[in-house]
């Protein structure tokens, strides 16, 4: 089994955090999404991961390419790495993966988190994991058969098709199938919205008979932007909390602080006077005094002081001294 990983660009969204660490790098709850992403993945696949391909902008450098390789084999799967130096879209990207697309494979973008339990069906030719949503008219969405199998992918639909969303990660009994077709959308030039989509693709294996069917998450997290990220770690915390995971460093120093879980506190952190929690991350080397803490992303080595922060997101290497409760700093900032 292989996992294909596009990372495209930094993600604008979240600049000013992007500016200096591309987005699937920014961690939750401790973790990069990327990383666990790719773990869930391993995860609910249950399959010895042969391959873990990730295609990045060139620009993120030698570092993150060192990262990203760790991540797969922490796995015991060998990693590779591969451009798209342009914004061409989902089916052009995977295309920059050509050379690994090969055998039963797992596509998924690394903007997203997961939760799931279930077992792939075997039978089927690929599989396209959905979450029920409450307004399905803002997403791409699957439409079924009375087989429970997929035979239409419908974009933001204007009336009621299903409450079932597409949630970006897909799986191919053999991927080169979808190459083939890929190639094509990209041979006759096939373009949606300025770019190659992989819904084209898919499509054309829908329209030979290859049998898709849906495999549901329990969860579904975006870290699109600074807010929705605040609140996926939020729930990512609960969940590992939830699941006995131990989220705290043992030797966090604690000055007449207190630390309210779910909380994930990194090596060196030091808390004076301060109340942390709950649905805080805090990264390694964080200094907080004289403060209170809740629902928040802080990266590693920032220094927090006379704050109350809700609903902040704080990059790395960053200072702040304020009362503002709501926040989005980036990578070496300082507000005093």
């Amino acid at each position: 089994m292989k996992i294909i990983v596009p990372m495209a660009g930094r993600g604008s969204r979240l600049r000013p955090h992007t500016l200096t660490i591309p987005k699937p790098l920014i961690p939750i709850a401790g973790k990069p999404i990327v990383h666990r992403l790719v773990e869930d993945i391993a995860g609910v696949l249950n399959q010895d991961i042969e391959e873990v391909a990730f295609i990045i902008h060139e620009s993120f450098g030698k570092k993150v390419e060192e990262e990203l390789i760790a991540i797969a084999q922490k796995l015991g799967a060998k990693g590779t790495i591969y451009y798209q130096n342009e914004a061409l879209g989902t089916g052009h990207a995977i295309m920059c993966a050509k050379d690994s697309l090969s055998g039963p494979a797992v596509i998924a973008y690394a903007d997203t988190l997961i939760r799931a339990d279930f077992d792939l069906d075997k039978n089927a030719d690929s599989v396209i994991w959905v979450k029920q949503v409450d307004q399905p008219e803002a997403f791409g969405v699957i439409k079924l058969n009375d087989k429970n199998e997929i035979v239409e992918l419908v974009e933001k639909p204007a009336t009621f098709v299903s409450d079932l969303a597409v949630i970006g990660i897909y799986y191919f009994k053999e991927v080169e199938v979808l190459k083939n077709e890929l190639q094509l959308v990209l041979d006759n030039n096939i373009i949606h919205g300025g770019e190659y989509q992989i819904n084209d693709g898919i499509k054309q294996m829908m329209a030979k008979g290859m049998k898709f069917v849906p495999g549901k998450v329990d969860e579904w997290m975006d870290c699109g932007n600074k807010n929705v990220t605040v609140e996926t770690n939020s729930r990512m915390l609960g969940f590992l909390h939830n699941d006995g995971a131990h989220l705290v460093d043992v030797d966090v120093k604690l000055d007449n602080s207190t630390i309210i879980p779910p909380c994930y506190i990194g090596k060196d952190v030091v808390l004076t006077n301060a109340t942390v929690g709950p649905n805080v991350s805090l990264g390694d080397g964080c200094h907080v005094k004289d403060s209170t803490v809740k629902n928040s992303l802080v990266q590693t080595h920032s220094h927090i002081k006379n704050a109350k922060l809700d609903n902040a997101m704080i990059g790395n290497h960053a200072s702040f001294d304020g009362n503002f409760t709501s926040i989005s700093i980036g990578d070496y900032s300082v507000l005093e």
